[in-house]
């Protein structure tokens, strides 16, 4: 099992009290593990928000969530073709994985020096995992996120080579697709048209947080279970 952090000194705003209308719930807190699996564990992940002219660390969940379900990812015959080329591996490249994920070359980024010392920080301690699509021992593309009990709360992807990324994605779905899978959660924060090609949903915050209890209180796949010998 990962290796419990120290406990957050921070306590999040219950639940009756965030914003029906408003995706962000919180600001402030860091982003030390404790804090991290904290928040994952009520349904909440962090990005930076800018409020005036200063930039805070913000805490959302939104109002529509973004989650694929494990039988629900559209896999086209050129994908499943693509999937051969790769070869598919886990943990590995975790920090190359978040580095191209918040390359400045992307626009938008927001995976900053302190975001990438944080995960890493969680990967070490067993709590964040990345999949990688490599090809002639290359890294082509990959995602990472954080899992706690049934729930992989995907952060981001990239690929550099066509098609890397959504093999990653279809690992990731095969691999969470065991015993528990029913009640496993493939969280990907918001649905974007992108998203919603593969298969990705909505889910009302509501019924997210509900399917959020339930699979806490499941093991991890076994691909992302700590080692206790290692």
């Amino acid at each position: 099992m990962p290796i419990a952090p120290a406990p957050t000194p921070w306590g999040f705003p219950p639940r009756s009290s965030w914003d029906p209308e408003d995706d962000l719930v919180a600001v402030g807190a860091d982003l030390e593990p404790g804090t991290l699996v904290t928040a994952y564990g009520l349904g909440l992940f962090p990005m930076p928000v800018t409020l005036g002219a200063e930039e805070h660390l913000g805490w959302f969940s939104p109002v529509e969530r973004g989650v694929l379900p494990l039988d629900g990812m559209r896999v086209s015959r050129s994908l499943r073709r693509s999937a051969r080329d790769f070869e598919i591996r886990i943990d590995t490249a975790f920090d190359e994985v978040v580095a191209a994920c918040g390359s400045p070359d992307r626009p938008d980024g927001w995976i900053n020096a302190d975001f990438r010392q944080a995960y890493g920080r969680l990967h070490r301690l067993g709590w964040a995992h990345s999949v990688e699509a490599w090809r002639d021992g290359r890294l082509a593309g990959g995602l990472y996120g954080v899992s706690v009990g049934g729930l992989f709360a995907g952060e981001s992807m990239f690929h550099v080579e066509r098609d890397a990324s959504k093999v990653a994605l279809l690992a990731l779905v095969d691999l969470l697709r065991d015993q528990h899978a029913d009640c496993r959660v493939l969280d990907v924060q918001w649905q974007t048209p992108h998203l919603a090609s593969l298969g990705v949903v909505r889910r009302p915050r509501a019924e997210y947080l509900e399917s959020l209890e339930a699979c806490l209180r499941l093991p991890p796949p076994a691909p992302f279970r700590v080692d206790d010998e290692g």
